[in-house]
């Protein structure tokens, strides 16, 4: 349940639509619903602003069915991530309302939110082809919270002049999404050379020495620029997340 579902509520308590007991029995399962193998947390939406996300490694496709379908009971927009292809197949065949991004191995229920036009655009990008996974994680996460994300793939720095023919784009941005394996040297380039904040997300993307994303990760957090913020490796979830709740508006500006 979001605030707007809970004013809904208390509204038809006061116009007399709804019985005060018929809106405790809603309410009742407010903080959480038990679901034997789970708590699904119908309270998050509430206190974060964003539905609980289901982590769909380690799940069977109807625990992630079923959690999907309890969690956006009333409207909201819900998310699993890390959903192989298969398991997804399986998860749509249990829920048809959702959908599947191969690319991120997302499943969703419910309509993506429109775009909130007091945000300013995220933009995400990576250093190569192959840490676009990644990236669609970050930017369909940051999409499913109402945000206009735009995506710059494969302007890593082995050629930087890629990544300088897209200035303008980049620099229309209120907040940069940078992802990279191998050196991880990409978000302190984009720190360097733009005034945005960076948030950089180290893949697992690499030859032996890249110790499965550590080496990428070492190097963002030891950026020598300024304003580069660095979540864990592989972590497109945590990174779309983060950019979201940068890019909303102060209450001051929602009223302005």
């Amino acid at each position: 349940m979001d605030a707007q579902s809970l004013r809904r509520l208390l509204g038809q308590v006061k116009d007399g639509t709804l019985s005060p007991d018929a809106a405790l029995g809603e309410l009742r399962d407010l903080p959480f619903r038990s679901l034997g193998f789970a708590h699904a947390d119908t309270h998050r939406h509430l206190r974060s602003g964003f539905p609980e996300v289901v982590l769909g490694e380690g799940k069977s496709a109807e625990q992630i069915a079923t959690l999907l379908r309890e969690l956006g009971r009333d409207g909201a927009t819900v998310m699993a991530t890390r959903v192989s292809a298969d398991k997804a197949a399986a998860v749509l065949a249990l829920l048809p309302g959702a959908r599947y991004l191969a690319t991120p191995r997302i499943v969703a229920l419910g309509s993506a939110p429109a775009v909130d036009p007091t945000r300013g655009i995220i933009t995400v990008l990576t250093a190569g082809t192959s840490d676009i996974p990644v990236a669609e994680e970050a930017a369909v996460t940051a999409e499913l919270d109402g945000n206009k994300v735009g995506r710059i793939f494969d302007v890593g720095v082995a050629g930087l002049h890629r990544l300088l023919s897209h200035r303008e784009t980049i620099e229309a941005s209120r907040i940069l999404i940078v992802v990279a394996g191998m050196d991880g040297v990409l978000p302190t380039v984009a720190a360097g050379l733009f005034s945005r904040p960076v948030i950089a997300v180290p893949t697992s993307i690499g030859y032996g020495a890249s110790f499965g994303g550590v080496a990428a990760l070492l190097t963002m957090l030891n950026a020598c620029a300024s304003g580069v913020a660095v979540v864990n490796i592989d972590n497109g979830f945590g990174a779309g997340r983060m950019a979201s709740l940068l890019n909303r508006p102060t209450p001051a500006a929602r009223t302005a």
